[in-house]
């Protein structure tokens, strides 16, 4: 059978988009694995799946595997790329589109500008939650590598993210700590790793090494999560503006207990089918 799809950005951050509400297929983490490759298949950083959802308060499922094959709980850049292709795709009528993650629901919202508002939820801080090895809950840790002592800030988006502070993304040793923290003892699921340069209490900059990817042109629950850690820390203020290598993000939070509002851009690059 052929497979239709749909390639899409979110700020350079890539997805193979694909309908499996008109379409019955079943993908297995080796062809998901190839069709990632830039050299031999589409290439991208994620593919995302639009399902029936499975509770009836929810209008699709939103599922996320990163370019090895692993299924992952939550990719906010992914989120606004699935709002513009439900509705581009006529799957939907509606502007306001709530769907299940494995990360828990999520609201998506198109923007009179032609972007999307996406609420990413509450963050989750308590390291159990996140998941993270610590005694108690703070605003930041101190974690051994074999670089030296990293201190990061441990915040779960539905996905698990740590935070380090930065003099300059520009010299950040994205390449190298980032893998190390990816694979830390103390993250007993892996991390995604921010490194988080701060301009001025209302702008960022951000770089993201993501679990299972590697480095990517944007991240945008690595977004959300740097913005809280840089708000719990007092270095920035609500809303800010984080600039990553493939565009801006506007984040919004109000505090512990209320949900960040992540607001971006998301682009269709082509649209295809392929062989299954």
């Amino acid at each position: 059978m052929l497979l239709r799809f749909w390639k899409m950005h979110g700020l350079g951050n890539d997805f193979m988009v694909v309908d499996l509400v008109t379409q019955r297929a079943r993908l297995p983490a080796q062809k998901i694995s190839e069709w990632a490759n830039r050299h031999t298949g589409i290439g991208f950083d994620q593919l995302l799946l639009v399902e029936p959802p499975t509770h009836p308060d929810m209008d699709f499922r939103y599922r996320i595997f990163n370019a090895d094959g692993s299924e992952v709980e939550n990719c906010g850049n992914g989120a606004r790329c699935f709002a513009r292709f439900v509705v581009d795709n006529q799957l939907t009528a509606k502007r306001d589109i709530r769907v299940e993650t494995a990360g828990g629901p999520m609201l998506l919202s198109l923007t009179d500008d032609a972007r999307v508002r996406v609420d990413m939820g509450p963050p989750r801080l308590a390291p159990a939650e996140i998941p993270f090895h610590a005694e108690m809950q703070s605003l930041s840790y101190e974690v051994e590598t074999e670089q030296g002592t990293v201190s990061l800030s441990a915040i779960s988006m539905g996905n698990p993210h740590a935070v380090v502070m930065v003099d300059s993304v520009d010299t950040a040793p994205v390449t190298t700590l980032g893998p190390l923290l990816e694979r830390h003892h103390r993250f007993p699921r892996r991390v995604n790793v921010g490194f988080l340069e701060v301009l001025s209490t209302r702008h960022a900059r951000l770089r993201v090494f993501e679990r299972g990817v590697g480095e990517t042109r944007a991240c945008g629950t690595g977004a959300c999560a740097a913005a809280v850690a840089g708000i719990q820390q007092g270095v920035l203020e609500s809303p800010v503006n984080i600039d990553l290598p493939g565009g801006q993000l506007t984040l919004e939070w109000a505090g512990e207990g209320h949900s960040v509002i992540m607001t971006g851009p998301a682009e269709r690059v082509f649209e295809g089918r392929i062989p299954l």
